[in-house]
C-alpha cells in the first residue's frame, strides 16, 4: 500500500465522519463482547515540539491532524526521563523506585523464549528489571485476549512480562497494515515505537533538511551560535521524519476500516537529547506531547496535569478490566469525557535514580510540579557524579554538536555553560544544587532558581511538604528528605 503523506486532512475528515456514527467506547454493555483496539504511538526523545504547539520552524501536519481529532493534554509528563525507566513506568503505572526498573536496561527485542542463557545472565538484565509480582499492561491485555505487537525495540526487562505476539522490526505504514491484517477478528494492541527523533539526527552537512536554522527558536539554556542552531534544526528535522511515520500509521489504520473502534494514543517517551533535557528533571526532559483519541468523543484540549502513569489506568477503565491493585496513576477517562468534577492530579512527580546497574551510588533526584511551580530535590550532590548518556555528549556516533560547542563558547554564554557543567559535574566541575524552585510561567526554561528568595518561601515549603508525603506514601526508600527544606 502506498501512502499519501501530504494529505493528513483527508483521513481526518473521514475519521470525524465515522466517529459521529458511534458513541464513546465503553459506555455500553457491548464492551465486554467487543473491546476496542489500541494504537499506541510512542516517539523517542521528543519533547513538546510539534506544529500544533507552535514550535518555530517545524511542520508536523500529521501530528497536527491527530491533535485536531483527539484530546490534547497540554501538561503531560513522564515519570523518568530516559527510555527503559519511562517505558516501565508507563507499563506498570508505578514509579521506578517501586516497580524495580531504575534506569536503562538491555534491549532484547524478541520473545522471552528466544533469549540465550548468556543474554539472560547479563548483570544489567538480571538486576535492572520490573518486579515479577507486578502486572504489566502487556500481561493484562494478553489475559484479556488481545493480539499484541511491538515495533523497533522492547528495551524492558524481564521479557517474560511482555508476552507480545509479534516483535516487529519496522515502524512504517506497511508494518501497521500487515499487523492489523494478522490480528484478524481479535482485538489488538500495537505499541508503535518510532525512533526517528532519537540521536543521531539527520546530518544537514550531508543531507538536505527542510528546517531552516535561522527560523528556529532556541531555549535560553543553549548558546545562540550557528552550530547549535544547526543541531536544534536537525532535531526538528528528525521530528518531521517522525511525523511522516505517524501519518503512515494513521492512514493504515483508516484503510483497515477499524478506526471507529480503535483508541489512539500519541506520546513522547521523554524529552530530547540536549542539556536540561533527557536525563534531567527540567521541563525539556519531562514534558511530552500527549494526544488521546477515543472514538465518539469530541476533540479538544485540557490544561489538566497528566502523567504517563495515568495511561494504563485509563485503558483498563475503557476496556472494563479490573483496576490495578497498586497504581501511582489515575484514570483520565473523566477528563476525556469532560465530566463535571472529573478526578484531576494536584501534582506530577518524577525521579532519576543512580542505583541499580550503575557502578556507584550517585545522586538521587526527585521533582514535583503543580503545573506552575516546580521543585527539584536531590541527595548526595557532594558526590558530583551523575549519569550522562553518551548521546548527551559525544559527537561520534551520536552527532551531538551542542556539548562541545557550549564548552567552546563558555565565556560568551556563561549561564548556558553553567547548565552544561551541572549536567556533567564529574567532567566540568559543576556545582549541582540540592534544591531548586522555578516559576514555570515566568521562567519556562528554568534558568532562575528561586529557592533562596524569601518571596517564594510559601511555594517552596508547600511543594517540599507534598514531596515528603509522596516519598512516604509511594514508598521511596532511596531518599530521606529532612523535615525542613535544605538551606
Amino acid at each position: 500500500m502506498k501512502f499519501n503523506l501530504l494529505a493528513p486532512l483527508m483521513w481526518l475528515i473521514a475519521l470525524n465522519a465515522s466517529f459521529a456514527l458511534v458513541g464513546p467506547l465503553g459506555c455500553g454493555s457491548s464492551m465486554a463482547a467487543e473491546r476496542p483496539n489500541i494504537l499506541f504511538i510512542l516517539t523517542e526523545d521528543q519533547g513538546v515540539h510539534c506544529g500544533y504547539e507552535g514550535t518555530p520552524g517545524l511542520q508536523t501536519p500529521h501530528m497536527d491532524a491527530l491533535a485536531k481529532s483527539g484530546m490534547v493534554f497540554r501538561n503531560a509528563y513522564v515519570a523518568y526521563p530516559v527510555c527503559s525507566a519511562s517505558k516501565a513506568a508507563l507499563m506498570t503505572s508505578l514509579h521506578s523506585h517501586f516497580n524495580g526498573l531504575l534506569n536503562n536496561t538491555v534491549n532484547y527485542h524478541k520473545p522471552a523464549s528466544a533469549l540465550t542463557p548468556a543474554e539472560r545472565g547479563r548483570a544489567i538484565y538480571v538486576r535492572n528489571r520490573i518486579d515479577d509480582k507486578l502486572p504489566t499492561l502487556t500481561e493484562r491485555l494478553h489475559a484479556a485476549g488481545y493480539y499484541q505487537g511491538v515495533t523497533h525495540k522492547l528495551h524492558l526487562s524481564p521479557n517474560e512480562k511482555f508476552p507480545y505476539d509479534e516483535f516487529l522490526p519496522g515502524s512504517g505504514g506497511g508494518t501497521v497494515e500487515r499487523f492489523i491484517e494478522r490480528a484478524g477478528q481479535r482485538p489488538w494492541f500495537l505499541m508503535l515505537n518510532i525512533p526517528d527523533s532519537h540521536r543521531p539526527f539527520p546530518n544537514s552537512d550531508r543531507v538536505k533538511i527542510r528546517v531552516d536554522p535561522r527560523a528556529v527558536q532556541l531555549p535560553a539554556f543553549l548558546p545562540d551560535t550557528p552550530i547549535i542552531r544547526q543541531d536544534w534544526a536537525e532535531y526538528l528535522a528528525a521530528i518531521e521524519k517522525t511525523d511522516k511515520r505517524v501519518g503512515e500509521a494513521l492512514q493504515a489504520l483508516q484503510a483497515s476500516g477499524q478506526a471507529d473502534r480503535t483508541i489512539v494514543i500519541f506520546m513522547g517517551d521523554h524529552g530530547p537529547c540536549f542539556q536540561h533535557g533527557k536525563m534531567s528533571l527540567y521541563e525539556l526532559g519531562l514534558r511530552v506531547p500527549l494526544v488521546i483519541r477515543v472514538p465518539g468523543l469530541p476533540a479538544g484540549e485540557t490544561e489538566a496535569l497528566a502523567s504517563e502513569l495515568d495511561l494504563m489506568p485509563t485503558l483498563l477503565d475503557y476496556l472494563e478490566l479490573e483496576p490495578l491493585e497498586s497504581s501511582h496513576g489515575i484514570s483520565l477517562r473523566g477528563e476525556l469525557e469532560r465530566r463535571e468534577g472529573a478526578a484531576r492530579r494536584e501534582f506530577v512527580f518524577a525521579e532519576i535514580s543512580n542505583r541499580g546497574p550503575l557502578p556507584n551510588d550517585g545522586m538521587q533526584e526527585r521533582s514535583i510540579s503543580d503545573g506552575r511551580w516546580k521543585l527539584i530535590y536531590r541527595e548526595r550532590v557532594e558526590s558530583r557524579w551523575r549519569q550522562v548518556n553518551a548521546d548527551l555528549k559525544d559527537a561520534k556516533p551520536w552527532g551531538n554538536r551542542s556539548y562541545a560547542e557550549t564548552v567552546r563558547v563558555k565565556q560568551q554564554f556563561p549561564e548556558a555553560y553553567r547548565v552544561l557543567a551541572e549536567m556533567d559535574p564529574q567532567s566540568l566541575g559543576g556545582n549541582v544544587p540540592q534544591l531548586e524552585l522555578y516559576d514555570l510561567r515566568a521562567d519556562p526554561d528554568e534558568m532562575k532558581n528561586l529557592v533562596a528568595d524569601s518571596q517564594y518561601q510559601t511555594q517552596r515549603d508547600r511543594l517540599y511538604a507534598a514531596l515528603r508525603q509522596w516519598v512516604t506514601e509511594t514508598p521511596d526508600a532511596a531518599v530521606d528528605p529532612p523535615p525542613e527544606p535544605p538551606r
